[in-house]
């Protein structure tokens, strides 16, 4: 057993201590170092981004949005405007209870249960402190209920805001477009610098294909914060560049005319300046109110929109793929003329219908007894299938589609909005990719009347029918005609064409005919010629919706509205120095010439007397 009491070793107790004292002064000697190393570099090397960063601590940097800019039709009728409006806000760090708040302000103020969830979402990407939006444009009933109840509500207060609205409505929807929230992916691909604070992009029309124009430059404050980044005082101002004002070739008053013509149709008119390109109307209807969409449109609203089958918020001046019908007529008969497959004074004859060469199906003639023996002025004038169908197998798909590709058929105009389909030109490669089948020539046959796979948009067949007006001079379509901003205008488009080869002989030849289908006793369009004192060049035309059996009669009054035929008519005016082209789908509505050409007619007399006759 050990002895608990002997006499310690103080020598080995003393060099412990010591080696003890000595590892305790290396460790405080390191942490000394280390110390003065950190004071050193804070102090001098990294004084300069240490004194940024504590500045930053105390100073922020808040955006001022800029005002949007203004959008006007071309005679200086507001068509976009930024109207006073009123937005009931709350700070959650100064409501006691923000549950009970909500709940009663939603009873007090019928807030629905889908703006209160917008709520939620927008102050939880905000700081307590920060004014958060409940509702926008609050209307005089609900300002004058929470002007009485205010005291009741700490940390809710009105705020005065600037917003969009559109006067004209579903008139100009689906020209002028609407704005809308800043969505997530949208907000990831805008420059930050530039949008910070926005809330609102351009999502449809000139809205959106001008946004970089009507936006502005955004500005910035130079804001004294606490440690808690609350305002203290401002410290310096860049003020914001307001968005540039935007004044369109657009005439409003015109495109009322077109729009409240078709009536009960669906459909599109547009009309065009032959001389500059600029779009005179742009009419798609039904049209949709755009004003819902900037403050936000409930979900309800939206479905109802999208679920409607008359498809308002579908862009047809635009997106609309149509059948022309017989208004490719004037174009085939220019194509027989420049391959000299035909003359203009050659006859063909009709018998009411058409057979290829040892075939018995029977392509059939709108005229059920024919047209007898016609010339190609005749054809155009009376729109005789029997031939345009024999023209097309003369000339071929090749050389017809190679033709009709110079005026613009299947391929996209240009035109300064975004989303434009190209329509369809049929060839045999295309038939052979998408379908994986040969071309047949019957199919060449239904292309020369503008049947089968040939589509294209109203603004497409606008601007072929410029361009034959023009003798062959293609121009690109555009909208925005002048951009004014402080520091000065630009045009918003520069003329842009290109010429086609084509012989004046030829083009006067095919005019003369779509002259006589207004003008001539037996022109499909001679409804339109009374009380005016100029002439018109038109084509009628009749696109199937529904096909018809070989031996089957077609009667409307037995199909149901939707199946019936598109009535279209193009034209221009005056022939002799033509300013105006326009072009009228009816969906469903039958006849060209009673239909459709009467809608061109208004639209042609007013601005030709409006603009000329003076």
């Amino acid at each position: 057993m050990p002895n608990m009491y002997a006499i310690k070793d103080h020598s080995l107790e003393k060099n412990l201590f010591t080696k003890r004292i000595v590892a305790a002064f290396i460790v405080i000697s390191l942490l000394t170092t280390g110390l003065i190393v950190r004071l050193v570099y804070l102090q001098i090397v990294g004084h300069e981004h240490y004194s940024l960063l504590a500045k930053d601590n105390s100073i922020k940097i808040v955006p001022l949005v800029p005002t949007r800019g203004m959008i006007y039709d071309r005679h200086g009728k507001v068509l976009a405007e930024n109207t006073t409006s009123y937005s009931l806000e709350v700070i959650p760090e100064q409501v006691t209870n923000l549950d009970d708040t909500l709940h009663r302000l939603q009873v007090l103020l019928d807030v629905s249960d889908e703006e209160l969830e917008q709520y939620q979402k927008l102050r939880k990407r905000q700081k307590r402190f920060v004014s958060t939006p409940l509702l926008l444009s609050l209307n005089d009933e609900q300002l004058a209920k929470f002007a009485v109840a205010r005291p009741y509500f700490p940390g809710v207060d009105i705020h005065r805001q600037l917003v969009r609205h559109y006067p004209y409505g579903d008139l100009a929807a689906h020209v002028v477009g609407y704005v809308g929230r800043i969505n997530e992916s949208e907000m990831k691909e805008l420059p930050i610098a530039e949008y910070r604070g926005s809330s609102h992009i351009g999502k449809l029309g000139i809205e959106l294909s001008y946004e970089h124009d009507l936006h502005g430059k955004t500005g910035y404050a130079e804001i004294e914060t606490n440690v808690q980044a609350r305002l203290l005082n401002t410290l310096n101002e860049v003020n914001p560049e307001p968005g540039s004002n935007l004044y369109l070739t657009l005439d409003i008053d015109l495109q009322k005319t077109a729009y409240d013509a078709l009536g009960g149709f669906n459909g599109s008119v547009v009309a065009i300046d032959i001389k500059t390109g600029g779009v005179l109307v742009f009419v798609s209807r039904p049209g949709f109110d755009p004003n819902p969409f900037v403050v936000g449109i409930s979900n309800d609203n939206y479905e109802a929109l999208q679920s409607n089958e008359n498809q308002p918020l579908y862009n047809r001046a635009l997106r609309g793929l149509y059948p022309p019908g017989s208004t490719v007529k004037p174009f085939v008969a220019l194509a027989g003329l420049e391959y000299e497959a035909i003359t203009p004074e050659q006859k063909l004859f009709c018998p009411g219908y058409y057979q290829l060469p040892g075939v018995t199906h029977k392509y059939r003639d709108w005229k059920k007894g024919g047209h007898g023996s016609v010339s190609m002025n005749q054809a155009i004038t009376e729109s005789c299938d029997v031939y345009f169908y024999r023209l097309a197998a003369t000339l071929g798909i090749d050389n017809m589609v190679s033709f009709m590709q110079k005026f613009g058929f299947g391929e996209k105009t240009g035109i300064d909005l975004v989303g434009e389909k190209s329509g369809l030109l049929p060839t045999r490669e295309w038939k052979r990719e998408k379908k994986n089948q040969a071309w047949y020539p019957g199919e060449t046959l239904i292309t020369g009347i503008g049947q089968g796979y040939l589509q294209v948009t109203p603004i497409q067949l606008a601007k072929a029918t410029a361009a034959l007006a023009n003798q062959g001079k293609v121009i690109t379509p555009f909208l925005v005609d002048k951009v004014v901003s402080a520091k000065g205008s630009h045009p918003g488009s520069e003329l842009s064409y290109y010429n086609i080869s084509v012989k004046t002989d030829n083009v006067n030849a095919v005019i003369a005919g779509m002259v006589n289908v207004v003008h001539s006793a037996r022109g499909t369009a001679k409804g339109i010629n009374k009380n005016i004192n100029y002439q018109i060049a038109g084509k009628t035309g009749t696109a199937q919706v529904l096909g018809i059996k070989q031996n089957a009669k077609y009667n409307e009054n037995n199909i149901d509205f939707k199946y019936r035929d598109h009535a279209l008519f193009v034209s221009f005016a005056p022939v002799d120095d033509p300013k105006i082209a326009v072009v009228v789908i009816a969906e469903n509505g039958g006849h060209g010439g009673s239909v459709a050409a009467p809608i061109a007619g208004q639209v042609i007399k007013q601005y030709l007397e409006e603009n000329y006759e003076k």
